[in-house]
């Protein structure tokens, strides 16, 4: 049994995951493919990934493309989900900041540099026609726990995150949501150490094809809404949007996404440069 390391986020984009794990799909084909959550996000990941800690992550595309320009030994083999992200920007309830207007130039809590809600606050940033450099300042919160208390506390002002997931602490009135931002491209990757690809290619190809064939019929599992609703502490009626807006992929992500991308964030004076694609990717198909 080949033992294979993965991680990802604890959210609803990979509970395919977990049902193939469930069933026992890679354990049938000689693979013990375990699944660690990553709750500090795409920094974290990348950490992961660096270290060796995981051969796979299911991370987002902007933080992967950054760290493997500043030189994580890793390769995107896919696109997993092809829709844009939806980030809600949040503060705390009783904050007295009520439009995005508003928090320019105030602290965005962020769980590490590198991560996706320190990328995205420059996105926001540039949408909006801040000053990069005086306009955002950031305060390190580890995770969603640590913007709870962050905000709530006053040691941050505002907090980029998954608006679904998000949107029970918007229910409860612990954050108010003042804004929406949107990624410029499809919003999670598969990467995979450059090692383990060169010496597990049967067996990574063999975890996309089982993963792929959950995630093409994904919609169409009987009372999905119902699972995720009841997993990931969701309102059913926002189950129900988030499927409609979500689309997953089993195809590599293409040159053309990678350059947009790369293009954004060098703009940005996030990546120091752009990379060819062929050295950002591996085509495993």
């Amino acid at each position: 049994m080949k033992n294979v390391n993965i991680g990802g986020v604890p959210e609803h984009f990979n509970l395919a995951w977990y049902l193939t794990l469930k069933n026992g799909e890679y354990k049938a084909e000689g693979i013990n493919l375990r699944w660690h959550d990553y709750y500090g996000g795409t920094g974290d990941m990348c950490k992961g990934l660096r270290s060796g800690a995981i051969d796979i992550a299911v991370i987002l595309t902007e933080g992967i493309i950054k760290d493997i320009i500043d030189g994580n030994p890793s390769r995107i083999v896919q696109t997993f989900v092809e829709t844009p992200l939806i980030w809600g920007i949040h503060v705390a309830k009783k904050s007295a900041f009520k439009t995005i207007n508003d928090i320019k130039g105030t602290r965005a809590a962020i769980s590490r540099y590198g991560s996706g809600s320190h990328l995205m606050a420059y996105i926001n940033a540039k949408n909006n026609n801040w000053d990069l450099q005086d306009d955002l300042n950031f305060e390190v919160i580890k995770n969603l726990d640590g913007a709870v208390e962050g905000l709530t506390s006053g040691d941050a002002d505002y907090f980029m995150w998954e608006k679904f997931t998000t949107k029970p602490l918007v229910d409860d009135g612990i954050f108010r949501r003042v804004g929406e931002c949107p990624t410029p491209w499809p919003c999670f990757v598969i990467a995979v150490r450059e090692n383990f690809i060169k010496n597990n290619e049967n067996d990574l190809k063999t975890i996309l094809e089982i993963i792929n064939t959950t995630t093409v019929d994904f919609k169409s599992i009987p009372s999905i809404d119902k699972t995720i609703s009841n997993r990931y502490d969701q309102e059913i009626d926002d189950v129900k949007e988030w499927l409609s807006l979500t689309e997953w992929s089993q195809e590599l992500i293409d040159k053309k996404t990678i350059n947009n991308v790369q293009e954004q964030l060098f703009d940005l004076n996030i990546i120091p440069r752009k990379a060819e694609y062929a050295d950002l990717i591996h085509n495993i198909h």
